[in-house]
């Protein structure tokens, strides 16, 4: 029975595995070494066993998933969630600002004003934000800082959905 849940766990099928190794510790409790390798290999096929966290589907929700990327020190994830979303939503105006941050965090000035300017064009709620944002101390000095906080709203778009500062989605209709 061991043997049998050692080859289902090579196998990758962790619930076979699991069945046969539950079989072993509770046919032999008095056969010590034996039962801890069962509980010890019973532990991987669980962690296994786990839900997994849902894959992000639509640009929100990537930008969620940076969001608590970011907010746990995870910054190459974060980058990651933030460029999948503005691949999904180039005129995602959170993703952009997230990515601005994250840009400037990284000592990418360029690259920050960029993402800030297209946040700033999609939402102009974004040049208040910026503006007393710490996150962007670093680039405030730079000269391209006002001139993003003064880019030029971009077209009108259908309704889309945007993160708020706390991390909730809600839906706002454009500016006409």
């Amino acid at each position: 029975m061991y043997e049998r849940g050692l080859q289902a766990l090579q196998r990758r099928d962790f619930a076979a595995s699991a069945a046969a190794l539950r079989t072993v510790i509770e046919r032999y409790p008095d056969e010590r070494e034996l039962l801890e390798r069962a509980r010890l290999y019973l532990k991987v096929c669980e962690r296994e066993l786990e839900p997994k966290e849902p894959t992000p589907k639509t640009a929100n929700e990537w930008v969620y998933a940076a969001t608590v990327a970011q907010n746990s020190g995870d910054e190459p994830t974060a980058l990651r969630h933030l460029q999948r979303a503005l691949t999904e939503d180039p005129r995602h105006d959170h993703a952009h600002y997230l990515m601005a941050v994250a840009m400037a965090q990284r000592g990418d000035p360029g690259t920050a004003l960029d993402h800030l300017r297209r946040a700033v064009a999609l939402n102009p709620e974004n040049r208040s934000r910026a503006r007393q944002d710490a996150d962007l101390d670093i680039v405030r000095e730079d000269p391209g800082f006002k001139a993003a906080l003064d880019a030029p709203p971009a077209e009108s778009v259908a309704p889309k959905a945007v993160a708020s500062d706390a991390g909730a989605l809600r839906t706002r209709k454009p500016r006409r």
